[in-house]
């Protein structure tokens, strides 16, 4: 790769919305995605909101995953960035889809600190 990094900007839809409000099911999702990555989880910090939401982000060696959820509307927005050539951030991706069980994913990649 010609770049620093891989961020990608994940928008999922019509997603469980009892898994979007568990704050440790949101944390242990983004943690296991990181590692399906291949990444190095240095730490994570996850809070949730009243009524409902989860916001969160998971440190890795390689940069960040990060969420916030509304379970009202069945959404999760998600970025994962990823430096080097070690690491696969669409593995995350997909896991998050199939996790979320969203009926709706999709995502921008950007190519950060274009080498060429």
């Amino acid at each position: 790769m010609n770049a620093l990094g891989k961020h990608i900007l994940a928008e999922y839809r019509s997603c469980d919305a009892s898994i979007l409000n568990d704050i440790q099911k949101i944390e242990n999702l983004l943690l296991k995605a990181a590692n399906k990555a291949g990444a190095f989880v240095m730490g994570s910090s996850f809070h949730r909101f009243e009524p409902q939401g989860v916001s969160g982000v998971v440190v890795i060696s390689e940069s960040h995953l990060a969420i916030h959820t509304w379970p009202e509307l069945g959404y999760a927005a998600v970025d994962i960035f990823t430096c080097g050539d070690n690491v696969t951030p669409e593995a995350s991706f997909k896991y998050l889809e199939q996790s979320l069980k969203s009926q709706d994913a999709s995502f921008k990649m950007i190519i950060r600190g274009d080498k060429t």
